[in-house]
């Protein structure tokens, strides 16, 4: 009888990890970054924690930093522009809606240049992102253009590898 118990525990213990594997790995995916286009806030080859549930409630917000799938291929960038915005960039400085906007999140001058961006309206549901290092980054600039909302996986959460990285994102 003990040895049946024992069982039916070992039972539950391996089917509740497997369960446990199977939410982390769906709510919570990883992504391994590859390239510098979000340095200094993410380096290259460091993996992300991202999390789905963040916008099942709520909208993405200006600022965060989402995961997006784009034609199959996955990338990250930060949200700068909300929908029926008009984004525009001239001399190093981001307009929204005409009115200029701090990007305090770029804390290097070397990141930041990017080239001038005519005035342009983001569309309903759609999301305008940039890399934090604009000089290389792959972006709603040139090759990604709008984000769909539906194309947001969800927004990164923690840098977690390496160990010595771990951090949360802003």
């Amino acid at each position: 009888m003990k040895l049946k118990n024992r069982l039916l525990v070992a039972n539950f213990f391996i089917f509740g990890f497997i369960i446990l594997i199977v939410i982390i790995i769906y709510f919570f995916p990883l992504a391994q970054i590859i390239g510098s286009s979000m340095a200094p806030t993410i380096q290259n080859e460091q993996w992300v924690l991202t999390n789905r549930l963040a916008y099942v409630f709520n909208e993405p917000k200006r600022g965060e930093i989402v995961t997006i799938n784009h034609d199959g291929e996955l990338y990250i960038k930060r949200i700068i522009g909300l929908p029926n915005e008009e984004i525009a960039i001239s001399d190093q400085q981001l307009f929204i809606d005409g009115i200029p906007y701090s990007q305090r999140f770029i804390t290097n001058a070397y990141h930041f240049w990017t080239h001038d961006i005519q005035a342009v309206t983001i569309p309903n549901h759609s999301y305008y992102v940039l890399g934090d290092n604009r000089r290389f980054s792959n972006d709603s600039r040139n090759e990604l253009g709008f984000i769909d909302y539906e194309n947001i996986i969800g927004r990164a959460e923690f840098i977690i590898f390496p160990l010595s990285s771990w951090q949360i994102i802003q």
